[in-house]
């Protein structure tokens, strides 16, 4: 795409160190106009199986690393007037599952937080958007990274959507100041079951939620994984799901707002003619 990046080394879980990563951008290229927040890390397991410290080094991670992020950046952005803050939150943060008390808490943490700063901003009247973006499942090695106890290398609930999808959302957000996007058809379905009833979500994921994020793949507690530490050998951007990846036709229509409600326009449309339709007729369309 061209175009030049510098990459700065930092530990999310350390204000300073990330501090210096907004710094150094402003150095090299003179100013912020868009900061990113994406950094987690997640363990898999019931939550009488997860000790303080795990849980905590989540919340430092997935939480105050986006935390502290935004404040790192926000007084680079407001120097400038302008500019865009995104959030990598996840439907997880909407509405939480099984074997991940932890990074749900963390998720749902980050929605608390933009909702909160957003205001803020409004308040002042600066012009700096916040946006949470939210996934549901992506293809990345988020799942071989994680810690797991379940004996079994974990999974997300399926389908998959890859990781170009979530990349095209947060430039669309970029562009377009968002207050959520939803990323995928699924977590789009999701966000509706749950405002319509959570209750019913509780009985599914009580049935499925369990199968639904373990694959056959054999992995023990000590196997590598992220939670303190990097793993080199996962230092990519896909991960192991390609076969249950599918696009999104739901995300295309929110990035073409008029073709989304020229097509609901058309639809409500065809239902009042077949309404008409069976009112003239005596109730047979």
């Amino acid at each position: 795409m061209g175009g030049e990046a510098t990459a700065i080394v930092a530990d999310v879980t350390v204000f300073e160190q990330v501090k210096e990563i907004a710094d150094k951008a402003v150095e090299v290229y003179g100013r912020l106009d868009t900061w990113v927040h994406c950094p987690a890390n997640n363990v898999f397991a019931t939550f009488d199986n997860i000790t303080p410290k795990e849980f905590e080094r989540v919340i430092d991670v997935s939480l105050m690393g986006q935390v502290y992020g935004a404040m790192a950046a926000l007084p680079h952005l407001k120097r400038e007037g302008r500019g865009a803050l995104i959030h990598i939150s996840s439907m997880l943060g909407r509405r939480s599952l099984p074997l991940q008390s932890a990074y749900c808490s963390a998720k749902h943490g980050i929605e608390g937080f933009v909702e909160g700063l957003r205001v803020e901003l409004q308040h002042d009247k600066i012009p700096i958007s916040v946006t949470s973006v939210k996934p549901a499942a992506v293809n990345t090695p988020f799942y071989n990274n994680a810690l797991t106890k379940l004996g079994v290398k974990p999974s997300g609930p399926p389908p998959y959507y890859e990781p170009s999808l979530v990349a095209d959302a947060i430039v669309y957000v970029a562009e377009h100041p968002t207050r959520d996007f939803l990323v995928g058809d699924a977590a789009r379905v999701l966000d509706v079951l749950q405002r319509l009833s959570p209750s019913l979500l509780d009985y599914l994921f009580a049935l499925v939620g369990f199968p639904l994020q373990q694959t056959n793949e054999p992995k023990s507690e000590d196997g590598p994984n992220n939670l303190y530490e990097t793993i080199p050998a996962h230092d990519k951007v896909k991960g192991d799901f390609d076969n249950l990846a599918i696009p999104s036709v739901s995300d295309w229509l929110d990035k073409n707002p008029p073709l989304k409600w020229g097509g609901a326009i058309a639809s409500l449309g065809v239902l009042a003619l077949l309404a008409a339709q069976a009112f003239k007729n005596g109730g047979r369309v």
